[in-house]
């Protein structure tokens, strides 16, 4: 069974669900987090590192532990938390992929290569979810073409697996996988009624 670990970054760190209303942002980012949990808790070991109460909150309910963000980053905060989950395997998974579910996760852990990684990257080339074969092998790497310089740290698998790759930044994001996202990010849009009615 694997350690996971999501880094949250707060509720600030959705800005582009604009035009959203503040409190709409929140909760959209509050529900997404919730439904990455859930699936995570479902598969291993989970904690979610955040400097945001409202998060710890989420994590409590949801049996997740929750680690103090040290500030710097995600780099960072992922860095600090797998130093102190040292349990190998280890997934590292955004809190923005609300469709992702416990078999997306499970796939991430099964292409991980002996002695090495797996890379789940967004669209963008930017990092979505990481597995790691030993948390030792983690660099903080995260932005802009983030995925290749991950690919570029020893012996390395692509994970192409659509749940992980779709990653939600704005409001057309999510509308798009409405569908598909899980159970509280479906009631967060709903309730801020920013999904046309059917």
């Amino acid at each position: 069974m694997p350690a996971i670990v999501v880094p949250f970054r707060g509720l600030n760190g959705k800005r582009r669900l604009a035009p959203a209303r503040d409190e709409a942002r929140a909760a959209l980012a509050l529900a997404m987090l919730a439904d990455v949990l859930a699936a995570c808790g479902a598969v291993g070991r989970t904690v979610v590192v955040t400097g945001d109460e409202a998060a710890r909150t989420v994590a409590v309910e949801l049996g997740v532990a929750a680690l103090d963000d040290p500030g710097g980053g995600q780099g960072r905060a992922v860095g600090y938390a797998l130093a102190l989950v040292p349990v190998a395997p280890t997934l590292v998974v955004n809190a923005d992929v609300p469709c992702v579910v416990p078999d997306d996760l499970r796939a991430l852990e099964a292409a991980i290569p002996p002695g090495g990684l797996s890379v789940a990257p967004a669209a963008d080339g930017t990092t979505n979810a990481l597995g790691l074969a030993d948390p030792r092998l983690f660099r903080p790497l995260y932005g802009p073409g983030s995925a290749e310089r991950f690919r570029g740290l020893g012996r390395a698998a692509t994970v192409d697996v659509p749940s992980l790759a779709e990653d939600v930044d704005t409001l057309d994001d999510l509308r798009r996988l409405e569908a598909r996202v899980g159970p509280r990010t479906q009631m967060a849009l709903a309730m801020a009624g920013l999904v046309p009615a059917t």
